[in-house]
């Protein structure tokens, strides 16, 4: 399958179809993956970023049904992850004289992953490579998603190669972004933005601004997962800048975890309150809801209720492993509350309470414990719950500059 992104430059990568599960488990990729590499043919040849291990026979393949891969003059290693370095080994048997390129942090990951026996060239912001007709130029961005990242721009087509900024997880033949339904791409590159990039918000800021400012413009995207952004690349930049400044909806996501149903009650009780307060609300119970799909919804969500019930003086698990999640990616901006149902003590709603603080979301309610099940008065107690909370999402909203 030959696919030409621009002029003498190939998509050479390849297609998980089966993958489920990223990062450790800490999300779920239902529609699987690609990884993108790029071969750049010119007077010198330079393949930029390569493979997962398993599938670097298939990306040689594909680099062979343009040239020999004994060729290449430069391997471009944007970010160290293994899923983009794992088939460098691979490559360099082919091509041993080529230089190996890679950010000055990624000599410390590259280094520690692949072994002391290779030869890496560090290069920063501005640093060029003159390939012919074509120039590479790097751009450091730290933290976007590990220290080593940083991308490649190809001046000549207007082409930006940012390794895991502007991806997806999504398996799919087509190659390019407007083959496909404009939902189905946009819903997957959410999902990648809010469990990957979502803690570097104001970085993501920051560096769309640099680009801004360096002069650079910007006609293709090429992501190393997913599907590539040729028509209006403008779009999922802006987009992205919505994300990361917070452009937050009158919306509330209730996520609960419950043994008996009692919490559940509860639950209902608060979306029956948010609703009637015309707000926008969700229902989602551990651990039937794909926590990384919740975590989606919380992009453009401006408030969120969280319950468990107390079981052994805790939360209960799934719960406490939604909260971890929300911790590490610090969506700040929110507002947030606990509840739960208990019987011997409502530890779980405090403790709830601690980890959406410790998440940067502002609890603005003090938590609402029941005991055992939720008699009629209790019930409608929760329905004041969720009216109030309603309340003060609509008004941090609607009063936000």
């Amino acid at each position: 399958m030959k696919v030409e992104v621009a002029p003498q430059v190939y998509w050479v990568g390849t297609i998980d179809w089966n993958v489920r599960n990223f990062h450790g488990y800490t999300y779920t990729t239902p529609r699987g993956t690609t990884y993108n590499a790029y071969l750049v043919i010119d007077e010198k040849i330079a393949l930029v970023d390569t493979v997962a291990p398993p599938f670097a026979g298939e990306m040689v393949r594909r680099i062979r049904e343009l040239i020999e891969p004994g060729r290449i003059d430069y391997l471009i290693a944007n970010h160290g992850e293994i899923d983009h370095s794992g088939a460098i080994p691979e490559v360099l048997k082919l091509a041993p004289q080529a230089q190996l390129i890679c950010s000055k942090k990624g000599k410390d990951s590259l280094g520690k992953y692949l072994g002391p026996d290779f030869d890496f060239q560090a290069v920063g912001t501005g640093d060029k490579i003159n390939l012919g007709q074509k120039s590479l130029t790097f751009i450091e961005a730290p933290m976007l998603h590990w220290p080593d990242s940083m991308f490649t721009y190809i001046e000549e087509e207007a082409l930006l190669l940012p390794n895991d900024a502007f991806g997806q997880h999504l398996a799919t033949a087509e190659r390019f972004a407007d083959q496909l339904p404009v939902w189905l791409v946009m819903e997957e590159a959410a999902r990648y933005y809010a469990n990957i990039l979502m803690p570097f918000s104001p970085l993501v800021v920051k560096k769309i601004a640099e680009i801004q400012e360096m002069g650079i413009a910007v006609d293709i995207i090429a992501p190393s997962h997913g599907l590539i952004w040729r028509k209006n690349p403008g779009q999922i930049i802006e987009t992205y800048l919505r994300w990361a400044r917070g452009d937050f909806k009158p919306k509330v996501l209730v996520v609960y975890e419950t043994m008996w149903g009692s919490t559940e009650k509860i639950a209902r009780a608060l979306i029956e309150g948010l609703l009637s307060e015309g707000v926008e609300a969700a229902l989602y119970g551990l651990p039937m809801a794909d926590r990384s799909e919740v975590i989606k919804e919380l992009l453009d969500a401006k408030g969120i209720l969280v319950g468990s019930s107390t079981h052994n003086r805790q939360m209960l698990l799934n719960m406490a492993a939604f909260l971890e999640d929300l911790i590490g990616l610090r969506p700040e901006g929110r507002l947030g509350a606990a509840f739960g149902s208990y019987g011997w003590g409502s530890r779980a709603v405090k403790q709830m309470e601690e980890a959406l603080k410790e998440a940067r979301i502002e609890v603005v309610e003090s938590g609402l414990a029941i005991r055992w099940a939720p008699s009629e008065e209790e019930r409608a107690r929760a329905v004041e719950f969720g009216k109030r909370f309603a309340r003060l999402v609509k008004e941090s909203v609607f009063s936000s500059p």
